[in-house]
Parts: structure tokens; C-alpha cells; sequence
């Protein structure tokens, strides 16, 4: 990824973009075209290349000019200067025993190791529900869906997103609000925001209710879980720490 993006960055002189005044716009076709002489598909796949999803997963170039990546439209990418991410905190709170909701054990719930299915479990024993105050909650959301169009400041920049592809783990519908979740299947330093801030966005243009995003993780026997905020709806960098909380969850006796 380092020799791609700097390749990238030699054929359309982007070092010598000024990034204080705006971002740098770049096509897929620009990105493959800069690349298609390497042999490595990991080297040129467009999809490969942006995906820097955390501060670590950025090539060196955007580590050294505090740089960060923004899908803006389908094939179409925002570089910008910056912070793009958030920290997820350690959550140094007591660990809680949790009781399932279920009066029954979930067999296939212990095969394999995926995020899907701890969120699932996590779910089915009304942890979700529980750790939201919400009974009401039910899935109804899941998988990809292309966002209409919005716009939003990032580090006073003005950003219009239009038909970006978006994926959320899950969410949850309740009577007053929507839950979206992203999930991991490791230990989190940080996230890129666009990963709660673009699905936040696109279901706020769909509903009157309140939506919640929640970041969720299970390392070993535990369920990690943060609630964040946006408290402006047009600043990317206005997401806060609403509240955390780590479970073990254990059978109804």
C-alpha cells in the first residue's frame, strides 16, 4: 500500500497540494491508472487501497501529512488533512454479569468466531436492549445500502456525500428510535468516524426518530459496548462519548 499511494501521489503531484485550503479530490480511474503496473493485486485494487479503517491502516504518506480518506460519491475519493478517526477508550468500569433473557442455551451461537454472530447472540439475549433501555428494539436494518445525498464540515472543510455505499453490522428499530451498531472481532484502538457518522447521516434523512450508533466488540467471554454521539448533525468531528459498559453474559438458571 505505501508503494501504491506513493506512486499515487508522484503522477498527480498531490505533495504539492495545498491541503490547507481544501481537499484533494481522486477517481478510482486515477487511482488504477497510477497503479496498474504493479503485480500485486493488493497494490492496485482500488477497494485494497482505501480501506483505512484505522489511524494504523493509513499508508505512510497520510500518516507523515495527517491525512485521511473519505469516500465523497461512487468511485469518487476526498483526501483530506486532518483528524479523521476517533479513539475508542479503554472502558475501566466494573465488569457486569449480565443474565440472558433466553430460558433456553443457543447451540449454533458457539460455532465459529464471527462479529455477526456475537452481535447476534448479543442481541437474542437482550443485552442490546438492555444496554440501550430500549424493550422495543427489533432488527430491521442490515448490510449495504447506497446513501442519498448529504453534506457535512469536516475539519472546516464543506463535503458533499451522494450515493456512497454504506454498511452497518445491524440496526435496531424501537418505538422512539433507530440503533445502528458497528461491530469488531478485536481490540480497537480507534475507528474511522465515517464508519458511524456515514450510516448515522443516511438514516437521519429517512427518520423522524432519535438515532443511536453504538460500537460494539467481544474479546474472550466479553461484550464490550460503546454508545457515541453526534451533537452537531453537519460536523463530522462532533462525536462524543456517550456512555460504555463491558458484560459476561450468563444463562438464565
Amino acid at each position: 500500500m505505501n508503494n501504491s499511494w506513493e506512486a499515487i501521489f508522484k503522477k498527480y503531484q498531490i505533495d504539492t497540494h495545498n491541503f490547507e485550503e481544501q481537499p484533494f479530490f481522486i477517481t478510482a480511474e486515477q487511482i488504477k491508472l497510477a497503479t496498474h503496473h504493479f503485480s500485486k493485486t493488493a497494490e492496485k485494487e482500488v477497494r485494497i487501497l482505501c480501506k483505512q479503517d484505522s489511524r494504523e491502516n493509513r499508508p505512510l504518506v497520510f500518516i507523515q501529512n495527517n491525512l485521511f480518506l473519505l469516500p465523497v460519491k461512487n468511485g469518487i475519493y476526498a483526501i483530506i488533512k486532518g483528524e479523521g478517526y476517533i479513539d475508542i477508550p479503554p472502558i475501566e468500569s466494573n465488569l457486569m454479569i449480565y443474565t440472558s433473557k433466553l430460558d433456553f442455551p443457543l447451540e449454533t451461537s458457539l460455532i465459529g468466531n464471527s462479529e455477526m454472530q456475537h452481535l447476534d447472540f448479543a442481541y437474542a439475549s437482550s443485552l442490546i436492549r438492555y444496554f440501550t433501555q430500549d424493550d422495543s428494539l427489533v432488527l430491521t436494518i442490515r448490510g449495504r445500502k447506497y446513501s442519498p445525498q448529504f453534506q457535512f464540515a469536516v475539519n472546516k472543510f464543506p463535503i458533499t456525500v451522494e450515493s456512497v455505499q454504506t454498511e452497518i453490522d445491524a440496526g435496531y428499530e424501537g418505538r422512539q428510535q433507530i440503533v445502528l451498531i458497528e461491530a469488531k472481532n478485536s481490540h480497537s484502538k480507534n475507528t474511522i468516524i465515517r464508519q458511524l457518522y456515514y450510516p448515522y447521516r443516511q438514516w437521519k434523512e429517512h427518520t423522524s426518530k432519535k438515532v443511536s450508533v453504538l460500537f460494539f466488540e467481544k474479546r474472550l467471554s466479553e461484550y464490550f459496548i460503546w454508545q457515541f454521539e453526534f451533537t452537531d448533525l453537519m460536523n463530522y468531528n462532533s462525536i462524543n462519548l456517550v456512555k460504555s459498559a463491558r458484560f459476561q453474559i450468563q444463562p438464565k438458571s
